[in-house]
């Protein structure tokens, strides 16, 4: 990355105001030793969110709230949010930022368990968004199962799309790398969808489902 790239992404990055709501969200993920979304990622998913107009999502790695609390920002009044974790500390967590921002109870469905558990029971073409943001490995079962869970038009969002810059170098054979260049490669390769890769945050490669 060139430096007056570098300077513009983390200027894009540090433009999004962020309230006491996710500050809050933010330190509870360090406490709990997460990484949450970034700034930039935030700002994109409440747009994104918004201008899908989507009324039903689902993320898959609940966190402790920051990119929860970004989707229903973006979401209708009326949309609710399927979010799933493994651990139940990060579920409360993620609990206690979405009652903060102001968010009613029946706007969330916080489920524990692993994506690849919970996801194939959810039902086909239900869903106007999907979030993934989870553990690396099991990035291929989301993305297959998101793409059944989306409705024709739905939104499939993926974060750590870039894997820290390191999936344009083929040199690189770093596990996490690996799959997230196949991932890649399985959704321009999908004659379903319409992609695009933002360098949003660690790399957001979005696509919809004709």
């Amino acid at each position: 990355m060139s430096a007056d790239k570098s300077t513009s992404w983390s200027y894009a990055e540090g433009l999004p105001v962020e309230d006491d709501v996710l500050r809050r969200a933010r330190e509870r993920s360090h406490e709990l030793g997460l990484f949450a979304v970034t700034h930039g990622v935030a700002a994109a998913l409440t747009v994104l969110a918004a201008s899908s107009k989507a009324q039903t999502a689902v993320e898959v790695g609940t966190g402790a709230g920051v990119s929860g609390v970004a989707l229903l920002r973006g979401l209708g009044p009326r949309a609710v949010l399927t979010t799933i974790d493994p651990d139940v500390d990060h579920l409360k967590a993620a609990r206690e930022a979405f009652i903060e921002s102001g968010s009613p109870a029946n706007r969330t469905r916080t489920i524990s368990g692993r994506g690849q558990d919970v996801l194939p029971r959810l039902t086909d073409a239900a869903y106007d968004l999907v979030f993934i943001d989870a553990d690396k490995p099991s990035y291929p079962d989301y993305v297959e199962q998101g793409i059944r869970l989306l409705k024709s038009g739905g939104l499939l969002v993926i974060n750590d799309a870039l894997d820290k810059d390191r999936v344009s170098d083929p040199a690189i054979r770093e596990t996490s790398t690996v799959v997230l260049r196949k991932v890649g490669k399985m959704v321009r390769e999908n004659d379903s969808l319409i992609s695009a890769m933002l360098p949003t945050g660690d790399g957001l490669l979005l696509a919809v489902k004709r």
